[in-house]
């Protein structure tokens, strides 16, 4: 393969690469905890690797259970020159024997094969780490998304790398509703994808995702900082009695809140606040226009009975349902009487 072939160690300074934007080279390291996104990247060098190769022999290790001479076996060339590709799982839990070949292998490997490395974090196997990077071999870091910018930016890049569109309040419902994990999120992206027939709006992601709990929490949260009180708590009670959990609803709570109290003190235009505070453009407008109906006073009387139902729902009151209630209360009847 050609790629494998040419591409030879970059300085340490321009070897790092995204998962979505890898290509093969004769080491690739994938590294992180985040499995889905390592995966993503292991499957998209190996769809590239056979695109250009269709004969290609894979072979799959175990740096853990690895025994010595098996990497220099599978990557020496056949009689029949295969393009080789070597996929190594657990390089986190190396043992003695894998950590000294593959340091062996990387300062020169074979031309005709691709190694690539997937390590899930952790300290173990730094030192072949560090000549990984040091030789300037491509290294793939997969972290997971833990903010909700960073789950919008995937959402809105899997769209657009499919060619399709969809709304910024359609991107929003869908993090909310499914965004706990990042698989379930990719696989909801890949259901709208394709059962969209033109675009993606908030509608369609309601009518499929609708009744997941997040969605429901958020769903709650909107209405109390609508100041919509009896729609906010028949939503709650409807939640929790079919069996919801109190503790995400004050989170959607506080997410909103929090949003509105950094938003409220900024100066600027919705673009200048929303790179200084590191939120999307759309959600500062949304914000902004939010806030108009606050005083600061009802802010700060629901950013602390919001808290305290946090407390509360989290161990230290005996009726948690009560405390999500008040919280609900206070939150609709500031917003609705500033």
């Amino acid at each position: 393969m050609a790629a494998a072939q040419t591409q030879r160690p970059r300085t340490s300074a321009s070897n790092t690469a995204t998962w979505r934007d890898v290509t093969p080279a004769a080491v690739v390291l994938v590294g992180g905890p985040e499995d889905y996104l390592g995966s993503r990247a292991m499957d998209r060098i190996r769809g590239q690797v056979r695109e250009a190769a269709p004969d290609v022999e894979i072979t799959r290790l175990n740096a853990g259970s690895y025994a010595a001479g098996s990497l220099a076996m599978n990557v020496s060339p056949s009689l029949f020159g295969e393009q080789k590709l070597i996929e190594v799982d657990g390089v986190e839990t190396m043992n003695d024997a894998f950590l000294a070949d593959a340091l062996k292998y990387v300062t020169q490997p074979e031309p005709d094969a691709v190694l690539v490395l997937r390590h899930g974090g952790g300290v173990r196997g730094k030192k072949l780490l560090d000549a990984i990077k040091a030789a300037g071999w491509p290294v793939v870091d997969c972290q997971p998304l833990k903010k909700d910018a960073e789950k919008i930016a995937f959402v809105t890049a899997e769209f657009k790398a499919a060619s399709r569109r969809i709304d910024p309040d359609a991107v929003h419902a869908l993090v909310n509703a499914v965004g706990a994990q990042l698989a379930e999120l990719a696989a909801a992206c890949s259901q709208l994808i394709a059962d969209a027939s033109t675009g993606v709006d908030a509608a369609m992601v309601d009518k499929y995702y609708g009744g997941r709990v997040e969605a429901t929490a958020f769903k709650v949260a909107d209405a109390a900082m609508a100041g919509n009180g009896p729609l906010a708590l028949s939503t709650l009670r409807h939640a929790l009695a079919t069996g919801a959990d109190p503790v995400p609803i004050v989170a959607a709570l506080a997410s909103k809140l929090r949003s509105l109290a950094k938003v409220a003190g900024a100066q600027g235009s919705s673009s200048q606040i929303a790179k200084q505070l590191g939120m999307q453009p759309w959600l500062v407008e949304q914000a902004q226009r939010e806030v108009r109906r606050w005083t600061p006073e009802g802010l700060v009387r629901s950013i602390q009975v919001t808290a305290e139902a946090d407390a509360q729902v989290k161990g230290l009151s005996r009726d948690p349902v009560y405390a999500v209630e008040h919280a609900v209360t206070v939150i609709a009847t500031s917003a609705r009487s500033s």
